[in-house]
């Protein structure tokens, strides 16, 4: 999947790639789609704004429904089942209803008070140990606690919930055609079982937490198939955390990165919605997203062939010139910005408001209560873990002084 020219390089399995791909982007973000090949697979890379919107907006000729495994692919208890991110209208627009409740603003607020708590216990054992690592210390917790608690598991076993679903991950880097690690499998073999085990229990005795909402759905109505219910709550998990625990990071690098913005934060912490905006803009928690055109398409005048996967790079996008000034810029303070970080068109992250008051918090809790906070060695190499698609910061050491 890669080719390399004097100006352009694409390859998500290149560990450096992956470590910092945002130098790669500007032939894609100023130039027309790019079509590449791996064996019989078509792939077509579009990185301007305007056409990765467009892409976005138009569910009709680009699919999020993609071709069927080969036989021999691994998909154990999730065969044959569908998700949100994998459907179209409108088993779509019924599916995402199902979750549309847990998801609206006042069920927001209410997770508001529980959210702080999270943060706010996280970093007071941070601070008693003297040392801060932003990944281990707080991304790694706060999200996946949060959606443990929506849908009614324990989450004091978050530790299990993240190892889980960084191994599942992690599994993105996998090559096409290449069977899927026994880590992954380990892991969605685990995942399936304990929330089989929760299923039961919820249809016996249901709660008012997101996984009961979804057993009865399948119960009352047949909205779900069993794979469907189980891969709609792993995906929950998953998408649940660890676009937050990037986010949160992410920006806690960009903000150590340029200390001037850190200060200024600190000093207008009215400035935070903004902030948060800017650090979905500039290193986002997903880099891309896939769409699958069943019949032939053009894209900014490029034919792309039926069949073609279309990878919408939002991160180029969002460092497109045309769409924005001076793209490369941190700017805390930047406005307008439309970026396309949660997506776009009728998959727009139905996750976008938790994200964003998990990270306005999680981030303004950490600048509070350490005010001297910095890098503590802003030139080490930073090491990265997930997939290039959901690409996070495997450890972020800070000190406070």
């Amino acid at each position: 999947m890669a080719e390399q020219t004097p100006e352009f390089y694409f390859n998500p399995w290149d560990p450096e790639f992956r470590a910092n791909p945002y130098p790669y982007y500007g032939a894609l973000s100023a130039g027309l789609p790019r079509l590449l090949a791996l064996g019989p697979m078509n792939m077509a890379m579009v990185g301007r704004y305007a056409d990765v919107v467009a892409i976005l907006r138009d569910h009709e000729r680009f699919s999020s429904v993609g071709p069927p495994p080969p036989p021999d692919q691994y998909q154990g208890p999730f065969a044959g089942s569908r998700n949100m991110l994998g459907a179209d209208p409108p088993d779509h627009t019924r599916l995402r209803r199902l979750v549309s409740r847990d998801f609206t603003p006042r069920r927001i607020r209410e997770l508001e008070p529980r959210i702080r708590e999270i943060a706010a216990l996280a970093l007071d054992k941070a601070e008693g140990n003297g040392q801060l690592d932003i990944m281990a210390d707080l991304a790694d917790i706060l999200p996946v606690m949060v959606i443990a608690q929506m849908l009614g598991v324990p989450a004091e076993r978050y530790e299990m919930f993240k190892d889980w679903s960084d191994r599942v991950i992690a599994g993105g880097n996998t090559l096409p055609g290449q069977p899927p690690p026994q880590e992954q499998i380990d892991a969605l073999e685990a995942v399936a079982a304990y929330f089989t085990e929760e299923i039961e229990k919820r249809r016996r005795h249901p709660g008012p937490d997101l996984v009961s909402a979804l057993v009865a759905a399948h119960d009352e109505a047949e909205a779900l198939t069993a794979p469907d219910l189980l891969n709609f709550v792993v995906l929950l998990l998953l998408a649940g955390n660890e676009t937050t625990t990037n986010l949160i990071g992410n920006g806690m690098l960009a903000l150590g990165r340029h200390p001037e913005q850190l200060e200024a934060l600190r000093a207008n912490p009215e400035l935070m919605p903004r902030a948060i905006e800017e650090m979905l803009r500039y290193d986002g928690p997903v880099q891309s997203t896939a769409r699958f055109p069943h019949q032939p398409v053009e894209i900014a005048g490029v034919e792309v062939p039926a069949g073609s996967i279309v990878f919408a790079i939002l991160a180029a996008a969002n460092r497109d010139p045309a769409q924005f000034k001076d793209p490369e810029r941190f700017d805390i303070t930047r406005t307008p910005n439309d970026h396309v970080a949660f997506g776009e068109g009728i998959h727009f992250c139905i996750g976008a408001p938790l994200a964003r008051l998990e990270g306005a918090i999680a981030i303004g809790a950490t600048l509070q209560r350490f005010p001297n906070l910095r890098l503590k060695n802003p030139d080490a190499k930073l090491s990265y873990r997930g997939s290039y698609f959901l690409r996070g910061l495997a450890s972020l050491p800070m000190v406070n002084g």
